[in-house]
């Protein structure tokens, strides 16, 4: 079975740790600096005053002036999620994080540990916390799971089985699909508001009238393609910071702070001469929020010079004067050197170049990114129905 464990809002949560007395009252994660007006996760006090996640800031204002908006904290939820992810690494879990808040994993491996299915994901509700209010649901699909976890209550577990999996799909809304607002907007038009009743839909006439997107969200309304849970790789723990005795906005202080940074992280006897392949550059703002972004370098490199200049750019992107900077190793190689060849075989470089390219991509975008395309029904007339994604392991 499949698994998976879901913490709602769980950005908006991360930030109000620091300020539990906002989560009894209307409040709401503000938007982030520069984009779209849009609130995002809401506490349960706003929600039954009437206000959404995604509804605009000046709607939600003027339907319940008492709201709260919260800074985000992107770098405490980072920090917060990768605590949850290693206490169910603790308690013998190979787990598969799909975005912050959600996250996938195999039972097979831990029922004969804990004494069955249900003991299995009791102890991984266990593991979080009852003070995140997790949820957890099983299925033999992917996207059962995630069905399941969602409709379940706070510390509820909830295990579909697969002659039943169309029978609780049907009645869900169409909310849970990873379909845009336009193409939801447009099923509601013709009248389907369920899964069951996109389920029922030819999918030649959903693929036509949405594209691979509709067609894809068809497949997941019938239940979803079977495949397993890769387990994540941890990653590595080196992380250099620098507090400043008061808020720093010019930008030529931070670039020498990213520096001293960058010396101070690659001289850690943990990385034992191996490459940096990810890293993450965050900062405490002077207004209480948080800054974080992630990079994935092109090529492993353990040069300072380089390192920096590929972070340097994003201290242009920061909001807000800074009272604490961050560097965090991410992802390092397992090769403490390079070992050349005198002469290669033809072919040897270009090969070899596409294999690091093929991890540079897992790495920025996860597992299951780099897929082949693999014929199936190369006679059909649906183009979606001719081939198939498989994930590729090199």
């Amino acid at each position: 079975m499949i698994a998976c464990l879901v913490i709602p809002g769980f950005e908006l949560r991360a930030a109000l740790r620091t300020r539990p007395g906002l989560a009894t009252r209307p409040a709401a994660l503000a938007p982030a600096a520069r984009a779209e007006p849009l609130l995002g996760a809401v506490t349960v006090a706003a929600e039954a005053k009437g206000i959404r996640p995604g509804m605009r800031m000046g709607e939600a204002l003027a339907t319940c002036p008492e709201l709260v908006l919260v800074d985000a904290d992107p770098a405490g939820a980072e920090r917060e999620w990768e605590d949850v992810l290693r206490r169910l690494e603790d308690a013998g879990i190979a787990v598969e994080p799909a975005e912050v808040g959600c996250v996938y994993f195999e039972t097979r491996g831990v029922e004969r540990l804990y004494g069955g299915l249900e003991a299995a994901l009791r102890r991984a509700l266990a593991a979080v916390g009852s003070g995140w209010d997790p949820r957890a649901g099983a299925a033999g699909r992917r996207f059962a799971a995630l069905a399941a976890a969602n409709v379940a209550r706070p510390g509820q577990v909830l295990v579909v089985s697969d002659e039943h999996t169309g029978e609780f799909l049907a009645p869900l809304p169409l909310d849970l699909l990873p379909l845009g607002a336009r193409a939801q907007g447009e099923l509601r038009e013709l009248g389907v508001r369920r899964l069951g009743e996109l389920a029922g839909l030819p999918g030649a006439a959903v693929a036509e009238r949405l594209g691979p997107d509709g067609r894809r969200a068809w497949s997941l309304a019938r239940g979803g393609k079977r495949g397993g849970v890769r387990g994540r790789r941890p990653p590595a723990e080196l992380v250099e910071a620098l507090e400043f005795p008061e808020a720093v906005g010019n930008e030529i202080t931070l670039r020498r702070a990213l520096a001293a940074l960058v010396e101070r992280a690659l001289a850690r006897p943990e990385r034992e001469g191996r490459f940096v392949r990810k890293l993450a550059l965050a900062a405490r703002l002077v207004g209480g929020g948080s800054w974080r972004r992630t990079l994935t370098l092109r090529e492993p490199a353990a040069e300072p010079d380089r390192i920096r200049i590929a972070l340097g750019p994003k201290l242009a992107e920061l909001p807000a004067p800074v009272l604490e900077l961050r560097l965090e190793l991410l992802e390092l190689t397992d090769e403490v050197g390079r070992q050349l060849e005198l002469v290669q075989p033809a072919g040897a470089e270009l090969h070899g170049r596409l294999r690091e390219g093929l991890r540079q991509v897992r790495a920025s975008t996860g597992g299951g990114s780099v897929c082949t395309v693999v014929e199936v029904a190369p006679w059909s007339r649906i183009p979606e129905a001719r081939a198939l994604f498989v994930p590729r392991d090199e």
